[in-house]
């Protein structure tokens, strides 16, 4: 039986992880800090990891111990630890990014480098790039459903290029890329993912939206087109699977979402229709009014640290036009196939937050 551990394992995406490597038959690796949360990690086949990756030379002493618990190594690891919302700048870094080296050298320095490491990181990393519409819109355009590939106004970020995070989150991450991208694969084989907007249960940005929604309120940004793209949490999981084994994958970088462009309005619609169709009334802030607002939000929650939802890393995100993505490499390199639709994909979250007594 294959060992796998996974980072972040108590948090939203890594606890999907490990319960779907379970159903796989994997032995199954929960690596957390010792004060994190078992809430959704209670089967009793899971083993516990507990890491350091704020400190390397303890992390080495704790990778030391587990490989002579398991008289050898992991076979993966999937790092999908790391921080969405700090108070400081220099929090991301420490955690994205210093974490990250901290444990790519730790396996290393252990004789535990993996058959493949599998790195967790985001489209955030590309930041606001490509935002100048490359035609009209055409007649319908960002009506109903979705926007067609041949009516979106957007060309897709492409893996070729280059990066320019408009995020202290997306900087962190892509330091934490450029990090691993600059190792020989061969000695330290590893793969990189870049998931779009990612929700699903347990998932608490995205649950902000609908709790305002079912409080009768729904807010959006910015005057010019928006094009979103999500991919649900089973989506990205399946991914994980799929490019541990598969050789093409092998030292590169690719894109995830659900393979299509909707328009600012089609996730809280479908939000709205899953609560049972509450009236809502719909604010669309001008740009500079929420860019103050979050301005102000970051520096409150600086002096009393507290995150606040409105900081200056969330106005860059809100205000950012598009998020088209190409996918076909990922589809070609390890047969990514999202079976996740939107309208599923909310149906299931909002059941959840019902049942989880969150709604």
């Amino acid at each position: 039986m294959k060992r796998i551990l996974v980072t972040g394992a108590s948090g939203f995406i890594g606890s999907f992880i490990v319960s779907e490597g379970l159903e796989k038959g994997f032995e199954m690796w929960a690596g957390m800090r010792g004060t994190s949360s078992k809430g959704y990690l209670t089967d009793e086949r899971i083993k516990f990891a507990q890491l350091n990756l704020g400190n390397k030379q303890e992390l080495k002493n704790q990778l030391a111990s587990y490989r002579e618990q398991m008289n050898g190594k992991w076979d993966y690891v999937v790092h999908a630890a790391g921080a969405t919302k700090c108070l400081n700048i220099e929090d991301f870094y420490r955690t994205n990014t210093q974490g990250t080296i901290n444990l790519i050298e730790a396996l290393q320095e252990t004789d535990m480098v993996p058959e493949r490491f599998v790195f967790v990181s985001s489209l955030s990393v590309f930041g606001a790039i490509r935002e100048t519409p490359v035609k009209a819109k055409c007649q319908g355009y960002g009506q109903g459903e979705e926007i067609r590939e041949e009516e979106s106004i957007y060309s897709p970020i492409m893996l070729g290029d280059t990066p320019k995070p408009n995020t202290a989150y997306g900087m962190s991450k892509l330091r934490a890329e450029e990090y691993l991208q600059q190792i020989d694969p061969a000695l330290f084989p590893y793969v990189i993912l870049r998931p779009t907007g990612v929700y699903g249960p347990r998932e608490k940005d995205y649950f902000v939206m609908a709790k305002s929604i079912a409080g009768h309120t729904d807010f959006a940004v910015g005057y010019q087109p928006q094009e979103i793209t999500f991919i649900y949490v089973l989506d990205v999981v399946q991914a994980i699977f799929k490019s541990m084994d598969a050789p093409a994958a092998l030292g590169k970088a690719y894109f995830l979402s659900d393979g299509k462009i909707y328009n600012s309005r089609r996730f809280s619609d479908l939000l709205q229709q899953e609560l049972g169709n509450p009236w809502v009334l719909r604010i669309k802030a001008p740009k500079w009014l929420l860019k103050g607002i979050c301005k102000v939000g970051g520096t409150i929650g600086r002096m009393t640290g507290k995150l606040i939802v409105l900081n200056e890393d969330k106005y860059n995100i809100l205000s950012q036009r598009n998020w088209r993505c190409e996918l076909e490499p990922a589809r070609r390199d390890f047969g990514f196939d999202p079976e996740w639709t939107l309208e599923r994909g909310v149906k299931a979250s909002i059941k959840w937050y019902r049942e989880a007594g969150w709604l």
